[in-house]
């Protein structure tokens, strides 16, 4: 039987009803039931989760393939992440773990943080499905981890409250949030969730100093349009130009049939992007840009990429550009920590 775990962020409801305060779905769970993401349940009155611990994945992967290309280029980092997820997404590239009732296999917080350690990781990457639903566990792990000189990165639909959010942000060193369309209509129709939630935490978590990528997966006649392209380039502008921004070829997957996305479009949407954004990249497809990391000032490589491995060529060893010496947003080892 699976361990269950107090749950933070929750309240009591009449009649031992318990309303889960995580992130903006704020579910209201009869005894015995559980939230929509399946995680955090009701027992006798009050909230619980089978998350903590329990995950569902686990591989040492390329900081590139999550995909974070400004944050530690070229190195390796240990990945997990929990069974389920808090968005229904129908095109969801992961929906067998992530929408599915996959066996999970048991891990304290120190034996990860070990494993990191053990293994040369830079951190622990809590990704693959959704890692918020995991807030406890995410949170004690990345605590430990911190402790011990290891980076905590988050892959996330960003679908989250803002306090838990604000706490996060005190042990999460590098976020990439999959921003999937800016238009609400999609989130409610193909999601199952909201469109501003995500862009206000896209927004806190640029406030707040810590690095942010965003990736968006171009699917054929439903967020591909130009329209939808313009509008998420001038969100991103309006945040921090230097965000980092992913557009991911999608494939067919689970219950969308939409054919695969051209390179064409994937070409087109980088050049929309990069009008206003210097920092714009292609994924899930092998097209002859969209890879390397130049300097917004002189265009001087800083970063070379093939595939999933990466060396950063033109960065000093203190952050800036060898040619011209301006300041890069690439996080490595060369950032002074505060």
């Amino acid at each position: 039987m699976m361990r269950l775990t107090e749950a933070k962020y929750w309240h009591a409801l009449e009649n031992d009803r318990v309303q889960c305060d995580l992130c903006p779905h704020e579910c209201t769970i009869p005894k015995g039931k559980r939230g929509i993401c399946r995680v955090r349940q009701n027992e006798g009155g009050e909230l619980v989760t089978s998350a903590y611990g329990n995950i569902i994945s686990l591989s040492m992967d390329p900081i590139e393939k999550k995909p974070l290309y400004h944050f530690y280029p070229g190195s390796k980092i240990l990945s997990t992440g929990p069974r389920g997820c808090n968005l229904r997404c129908g095109f969801c590239q992961n929906w067998n773990i992530s929408q599915e009732e996959g066996e999970t296999h048991h891990i304290e917080p120190q034996e990860l943080v070990a494993l990191a350690l053990q293994h040369d990781s830079i951190g622990i990457a809590y990704t693959y499905t959704e890692p918020t639903i995991a807030y406890e566990f995410v949170m004690d792990t990345g605590r430990l981890a911190k402790k011990r000189g290891l980076k905590n990165v988050l892959i996330s639909n960003g679908f989250v409250n803002r306090e838990p959010l604000d706490n996060l942000l005190e042990v999460i060193d590098a976020l990439n949030i999959d921003l999937k369309s800016m238009a609400d209509d999609f989130y409610r129709e193909h999601c199952g969730g909201r469109l501003a939630p995500v862009l206000n935490t896209i927004r806190r978590c640029s406030e707040a100093g810590v690095l942010v990528e965003i990736t968006n997966l171009l699917i054929p006649g439903f967020n591909d349009s130009e329209e939808n392209i313009i509008a998420l380039r001038d969100f991103v502008a309006s945040v921090n130009s230097d965000i980092p921004v992913h557009f991911s070829g999608y494939y067919p997957c689970y219950k969308f049939t939409a054919p695969p996305t051209r390179e064409s479009s994937l070409l087109k949407a980088y050049e929309i992007a990069r009008e206003k954004l210097p920092y714009v990249y292609i994924g899930n497809r092998v097209t002859d840009i969209g890879y390397d990391t130049l300097c917004s000032e002189c265009g001087n490589l800083l970063v070379s990429r093939k595939g999933f491995t990466a060396e950063a060529t033109g960065i000093d060893s203190s952050g800036k550009c060898d040619d011209c010496g301006a300041s890069t947003s690439i996080v490595g080892p060369w950032t002074i920590e505060s």
